[in-house]
């Protein structure tokens, strides 16, 4: 189940020229199947229209004529207490000291008063107001009393000024929405290691040895984790992809470099899962200097690269509560991960046979079946990554439950 399944979401939207992108944010959070019911103040309308957010989120948009208005008894209260998430995004200097101060002069604010849950806010304002003396005054009381800030960021603004001030992008925003509803998951107060990705063992300055491993189901499950309100450490090798809002990123390169992050990092966590496909083999030998074509083919012997698996699973101390691992195999896929999994000593593996076409490697689909120390097995039908991920991490609960 998604977690925005029948979640209530309030948006309020302010007079910013940020205001289109919110319009993307409530996109997003109905396609991730929230209830979205969206507050405009008369500022937000000299931007965007109410029918703009009916139409992406196919429920009434309101606006301070609602206010007083037929619509409902006590419109501001049936908003308010009925939703799990206040969001205001974008928010005006006006509307956060409004909100510091306790002035309830228009719906939107009203509401916020009203509402009985937690609050995410996104500043948006030209450059120098978010930095001025009563401005930061008004944040530190809100986030006192326990409002959320997302951003501003830093760039250029609307008037060609460049500072502190911009709208957060609805991604990173999205991002930071996802912590709020998933704080208080099965994972609340453990700290989960993933790593994901594929390492790259160099041969000379230029050359590396690596495999197609894109991190796709890494990133997936660290977002899955972070969803499940753990406290995610990603150790990634280069992607190219975003990392998920809320992960703490531990970059590395080479088997060498995973091997000495994972026993740092996972010295004090609940959990491991070991999503990078790590290299088995490395060059004894890197050279120095870029070897040249007319030098001739050269001969480049192997060495075996650590072994992170074996590494935990040998440790007297500093080992997680509960270990995973993958299997990617292109032959004997379920023997090979039963060898696997009882050699390293994994509570759990995820086997995918990497030779089909629309799994493992470099897709964003996957076919995989979990494997449990107690001898349990269960085949997953071919589903995207982020639900394989989902599937994952509710079994990795249950054995940190049991």
């Amino acid at each position: 189940m998604s977690l925005f399944t029948s979640k209530n979401i309030l948006l309020g939207v302010t007079g910013s020229i940020a205001a289109y992108k919110a319009a993307h944010l409530a996109s997003q959070l109905t396609q991730a199947g929230a209830l979205v019911d969206v507050v405009l103040t008369a500022g937000a309308e000299r931007f965007v229209t109410p029918l703009t957010f009916q139409s992406v989120t196919g429920r009434k948009a309101y606006n301070d004529t609602d206010l007083w208005g037929g619509e409902a008894h006590v419109l501001h209260v049936g908003l308010g207490v009925g939703t799990d998430l206040v969001v205001i995004a974008p928010c005006t200097a006006n509307t956060i000291a409004k909100l510091a101060h306790g002035i309830a002069d228009n719906l939107l604010t009203i509401t916020a008063l009203a509402a009985r849950c937690p609050m995410l806010v996104a500043p948006a304002m030209d450059a120098g107001m978010y930095e001025n003396v009563a401005m930061q005054s008004n944040v530190r009381l809100l986030t006192e009393r326990g409002v959320t800030f997302a951003g501003p960021a830093e760039g250029r603004m609307a008037s060609g000024l460049v500072g502190l001030g911009r709208f957060v992008e609805p991604s990173e925003l999205f991002g930071h929405i996802r912590i709020l509803m998933g704080r208080s998951g099965r994972l609340a107060g453990m700290k989960v290691v993933v790593t994901a990705g594929g390492t790259q063992e160099a041969i000379d300055p230029v050359r590396v040895i690596t495999n197609k491993s894109s991190g796709k189901q890494g990133y997936a499950l660290a977002q899955a984790a972070i969803d499940a309100g753990g406290t995610v450490v990603l150790i990634s090798t280069p992607t190219g992809l975003v990392p998920p809002v809320g992960a703490r990123i531990v970059p590395v390169v080479s088997a060498e470099e995973m091997k000495d992050a994972v026993l740092k990092e996972s010295a004090d966590a609940d959990a491991l899962i070991m999503a990078a496909a790590v290299a088995d083999f490395r060059p004894k030998k890197i050279e120095g200097n870029k070897i040249k074509k007319q030098d001739g083919i050269p001969q480049i012997e192997l060495e075996a690269a650590p072994d992170i698996l074996s590494i935990v699973a040998g440790l007297r101390s500093g080992r997680p509560r509960r270990v995973v691992g993958f299997a990617a195999e292109s032959r004997d896929l379920i023997q090979n991960a039963e060898a696997k999994l009882e050699s390293k000593k994994l509570d759990m593996i995820i086997a995918n046979d990497i030779s089909a076409a629309d799994a493992g490697f470099a897709v964003d689909t996957n076919r995989v079946t979990l494997l449990f120390a107690d001898g349990r097995k269960q085949s997953l039908p071919l589903m995207g990554k982020d639900e394989v991920a989902e599937t994952v991490i509710e079994q990795l609960a249950k054995l940190l439950e049991s």
